[in-house]
């Protein structure tokens, strides 16, 4: 028999739901020229259960300020030996496909979009990587729900504390350590659980 929190998730859009948060290079004394991916982490959630079904997550060899700043690893917790001798982006890119591959998630007849806190991952670091370095971004990253929207519109609440407040205001304990990508994404992903859980059909919604 289905609990009352499972009954209550209603028919969806989308197949999966792939929930991503980049980290990326950063500094609090210089601002840098361009920033880069550094932890590149995905979880795939099933559009019916709400639950992960599989992990894509990497870190990533940053190749024009390959030294992370000591503000960088004090932030996200990522530390230097953890992006050596990792792949550059471009190769990420390949493999993050052939995951989508495996997981039949490029098949025309399944339906994924991605769910981040914010426009941000998607909407500026990516693009203006790929931009950088000439690569090639494939048409599924011009689609994405912002949690924070459907946080609004399921609360009627502006989510200014972003993510921490989020989970807050939902009675969801934190996991893990803020700002490392692959439990930044476990955590949103129990926001769209909770959210779901409230009845609410996800739609894109995106920043144009």
């Amino acid at each position: 028999m289905a609990s009352a929190s499972t009954s209550s998730i209603q028919r969806q859009k989308y197949d999966y739901f792939l929930v991503l948060d980049f980290e990326a290079t950063c500094d609090n004394k210089s601002k840098l020229d361009q920033n880069e991916i550094i932890e590149f982490p995905v979880l795939k959630i099933s559009g019916r259960t709400f639950e992960c079904e599989s992990i894509f997550h990497t870190y990533v060899t940053p190749t024009l300020n390959p030294q992370l700043t000591k503000f960088c690893t004090e932030l996200t917790g990522i530390t230097q030996s953890q992006v050596t001798n990792q792949p550059v982006l471009a190769d990420v890119l390949q493999s993050f496909e052939e995951w989508l591959r495996e997981e039949n998630l490029l098949n025309p007849n399944v339906n994924f979009i991605f769910v981040t806190c914010g426009d941000w991952d998607l909407f500026t670091m990516l693009p203006s990587q790929c931009t950088h370095f000439n690569l090639q971004r494939a048409a599924y990253f011009d689609r994405w729900i912002n949690i924070k929207k459907s946080f609004k519109r399921v609360t009627g609440k502006f989510a200014n504390s972003g993510m921490m407040g989020m989970l807050n205001d939902l009675h969801i304990q934190h996991q893990g350590r803020h700002h490392s990508g692959i439990d930044d994404c476990k955590n949103i992903a129990a926001i769209l659980k909770a959210l779901a859980e409230r009845g609410h059909v996800f739609e894109e919604n995106r920043k144009k």
